[in-house]
């Protein structure tokens, strides 16, 4: 086990990878997938199991059932099969780059910009 959070190690697919995100959708599965394979890792790709559900109160007489929810949509987890990366030194030591040529910042990698800013430090970006 980890000392820290930062460096999770989990067998996905019947693969031991480290943990890059867990719980994201399908969108970001893919945002990430091809921003990792494009860096040269090797990605695995899991589905998440689905939450435990808390126990049904039992009903007071004349209460009616609640209906059932929805099944949510399907989360993954996504992991590389090297162990020694982690995605906060990834990011902040600008080890990854985009398809043309930027340096990821944490901006892009969050998908809260479509382009890589990496001429602007990450601490004056707003």
């Amino acid at each position: 086990m980890a000392i820290n959070q930062n460096h999770t190690v989990e067998e996905l697919n019947g693969v031991r990878c480290a943990i890059v995100e867990k719980n994201v959708s399908a969108e970001r599965t893919d945002f990430l997938k091809k921003l990792l394979a494009f860096n040269k890792y090797e990605v695995v790709v899991a589905v998440a199991p689905p939450p435990k559900a808390a126990p049904a109160k039992p009903l007071a007489e004349g209460e009616v059932a609640p209906l059932p929810l929805p099944p949510a949509a399907e989360k993954y987890i996504i992991g590389v099969t090297d162990y020694n990366f982690n995605t906060i030194n990834a990011i902040y030591g600008r080890m990854l780059q985009t398809e043309d040529g930027h340096i990821v910042t944490p901006a892009f990698w969050q998908q809260k910009t479509a382009i890589s800013r990496d001429d602007i430090p990450y601490y004056e970006q707003k």
